[in-house]
Formats: structure tokens, C-alpha cells, sequence
């Protein structure tokens, strides 16, 4: 294949920490080392030049809620402008403004246009202050209408290429999944000190949640459980940050079981794969994700599961992990089998299917249908 030149249009990008861009980063590098050029489009952050090497900052204000986005302004200097027409392929990450600027420029100079579908919009109404059943309404019908002006629709899961179907999409609909370091990961090991550091002793079990600290991930769920379960030795480890930090320690000491919990903030990349290799489980109740990228990364790391029953965790663990109802009462009775979980909950069966997610693959299926779309149109 000839070299490329990929433009990723993103409403949200790096100082930011999630799985869009966590998403958006691995795609962006993963064909670098393929030999393709690849440009990304980004709001401007606090703190960011506007432009750094292959990265374009597009001007932007702050929202008037609690979140890393922005509100994009669609204008584009001289030097980003000759960048985007040069393109082969336009990418969007978003139906928001960035996505709607890709796909202007898609049009304009005629490159074929893929959407990746990284998030349940509707998932999120309540970031808006509108009436909730409004505002789920007028998101799927954002999705369904971005989707269906785009030559093609990545979804990360099978359950997420339904959904989309259900919501009306009717354009050519790829199941790629964001793929992950399985080597890192895979290079966790279970440590002592790891332990000792975020305070778990020997003979407690450490239940290990990695992600955003928001609404949308249904960690309360999880002190709730925690206290159900009324077992002292069960500590529930949360690494990550986010808006709900302050509300869900609340709530930890509202359940009594503040002394059981670890808000450990962020953790490094190149922290996680022994964070995931020393507990006894992981946990995750989120039913919103449209894969769930630290469900890949824990399984790489052979570690034991239990996640809310939800069509794409569904998708992503097969049966390497324990799916439970998203129920308080399930996940307490699923912690109590921690450390008598059998097959084919094993770090061997996890590793395997961790290898569904490596990063090759993703590239090697993103590239195929980059070919797929740009020969129709040199021929035409």
C-alpha cells in the first residue's frame, strides 16, 4: 500500500486522559509505524501551542459544565488548511464540530470520510441542562445522521454495530476494536509492594476499578456492593480521576465503607499493567461504554473479572470473565467468589482473549478500509 496521509478530527485530545483519546492516540501511532502520515485536529486546550509537529489546535472556548470538552470553533489556519488538502482520508472521531469540519472537507475535496462511533451520546444527557428525554432523543439523532453522511462507520463492538443499526444507520458499518499493548499489559506481575503501596494487606482481597470518576460509569454501584458484602478483607482500589471524585468518597463514608476504599488519582500508563496483575479482581459496573478499553487491558494482564452484564462487555470478555446483572446485591456476591473464581475466569483464558485486541490488528482492519473506500474513488 501506498503511504497515506490520515487526518483524525477529534473534539477531544491530549493534556486530556480518556478512552477517545486514549482511542485516537493508538490509531494515530499505530499507522505512523506503518509508514503513514497522520494529522490530527483538536480543540485548543489551557496550555497548548497551536500547533505542535502533527497535531492542529482549532480555537475553542470552555463549556459551562464540568468537562474536559470544549466548545470547538470551526476556523482553520492557512497552514492546517493546506494540510487537510493534502488528505487521502478523513477520519472523525466526533459528530460535534470537529466531525462536521472533517466531513466539510472530506466533501469539498472529495477524500472518503470513516466515523469511528466512540460514544452512547444519550449515556451523557445528564452533562446537559435540558430535559433528559429531549436530550437523549436529539443525540441518537446526531449519531444517526453524522453516521449516515460518512462513506463508512467503525464500532469498536458487535453490540455497538447493532445499536447503531437500531438507530438508523444504514452505511457500510465496520467492527474494528481499539487495540491495546497486549505485551505491556501482558508484562504485569503480581507485587508485594504494589499492594502494600495502595494498602492492602495480605489477607485482604483488592478489587481494582480503573477509569473516569463520572456519573456515567455507575461507580456507585460498587461502595453499595462493597457494603452489602460486609467482608472487612475486600478493599475496592479506584485508580483514575474525574468530576464525581469528591461525591463518590462521600458516598464511600455515607455506606460505611470509606476505611475499605482506595482513591488512588491518576496512575501512569506503565503503572497499570502490575496495578492490574495485583488484585484480585477487577470490577467494572459501567453499561456505557462502546467497548470498555481497561476490560482488554485487565484481561492482558490475566487478571480475574467481574463486569455489569451489558451487550459489549458481553462482546469483549466472551467467557473470560464473570458478567453479573448491574444490580448492588450481584456484584456483592460475585465479590464474595473473589478468590475462588474457576475457569474459565483464569489468567491463562484472559490472556488468550486479550489477544482479540492487539494493536496489529486494529491497524491492519483500519488500513483495509481506508484501501476499500480511497480505490473506488481514483477510479472515479
Amino acid at each position: 500500500m501506498r503511504p497515506l496521509r490520515v487526518g483524525l478530527f477529534t473534539e477531544i485530545y491530549r493534556p486530556v486522559i480518556n478512552g477517545v483519546v486514549a482511542s485516537v492516540e493508538t490509531l494515530a501511532s499505530g499507522l505512523q509505524a506503518r509508514g503513514h502520515e497522520v494529522f490530527c485536529f483538536a480543540p485548543s486546550m489551557p496550555g497548548t501551542a497551536r500547533s505542535e509537529g502533527d497535531v492542529h489546535r482549532i480555537p475553542s472556548l470552555p463549556l459551562p459544565a464540568r468537562t474536559p470538552y470544549r466548545l470547538t470553533l470551526p476556523l482553520v489556519n492557512r497552514r492546517a488548511n493546506a494540510v487537510i488538502k493534502g488528505l487521502s482520508v478523513v477520519h472523525a472521531h466526533s459528530p460535534f464540530v470537529t466531525g462536521w469540519m472533517g466531513m466539510r472537507a472530506a466533501r469539498r475535496y472529495g477524500m472518503p470520510l470513516v466515523y469511528t462511533y466512540h460514544t452512547q451520546l444519550e449515556a451523557y444527557a445528564h452533562y446537559v441542562p435540558f430535559e433528559a428525554n429531549a436530550t437523549r432523543f436529539a443525540a441518537n439523532r446526531l449519531t444517526r445522521t453524522f453516521a449516515n453522511l460518512a462513506d463508512a462507520v467503525i464500532a469498536p463492538t458487535p453490540a455497538m454495530a447493532a445499536r447503531l443499526r437500531e438507530l438508523g444507520v444504514t452505511v457500510r458499518i465496520e467492527t474494528v476494536p481499539t487495540g491495546i499493548d497486549v505485551a505491556l499489559f501482558g508484562a504485569g506481575r503480581r507485587r508485594d509492594d504494589v499492594r502494600e503501596r495502595i494498602g492492602v494487606k495480605t489477607n485482604d482481597r483488592a478489587l481494582l476499578c480503573v477509569g473516569r470518576l463520572a456519573k456515567e460509569k455507575n461507580l456507585e454501584l460498587l461502595f453499595e456492593a462493597l457494603a452489602r458484602a460486609n467482608d472487612p478483607s475486600l478493599k475496592l482500589v479506584i485508580a483514575g480521576d474525574g468530576p464525581s471524585r469528591a461525591e463518590l468518597e462521600q458516598l464511600a463514608r455515607a455506606f460505611g465503607v470509606s476505611e475499605q476504599s482506595r482513591f488512588l488519582g491518576f496512575v501512569s500508563r506503565q503503572e497499570l499493567p502490575d496495578l492490574y496483575a495485583s488484585a484480585d479482581a477487577f470490577v467494572m459496573a459501567s453499561t456505557t461504554e462502546t467497548q470498555g478499553i481497561v476490560l482488554a487491558e485487565a484481561l492482558a494482564a490475566g487478571a480475574v473479572i467481574i463486569a455489569a452484564d451489558a451487550p459489549q462487555n458481553r462482546d469483549v470478555l466472551g467467557s473470560a470473565g464473570l458478567l453479573v446483572p448491574s444490580t448492588a446485591q450481584a456484584f456483592a456476591d460475585a465479590f464474595g467468589l473473589v478468590g475462588s473464581i474457576p475457569e474459565p475466569a483464569s489468567a491463562a483464558a484472559a490472556r488468550q482473549a486479550a489477544q482479540r485486541f492487539s494493536i496489529q490488528d486494529q491497524i491492519d482492519r483500519t488500513l483495509a478500509l481506508y484501501e476499500s473506500l480511497i480505490r473506488p474513488a481514483r477510479i472515479a
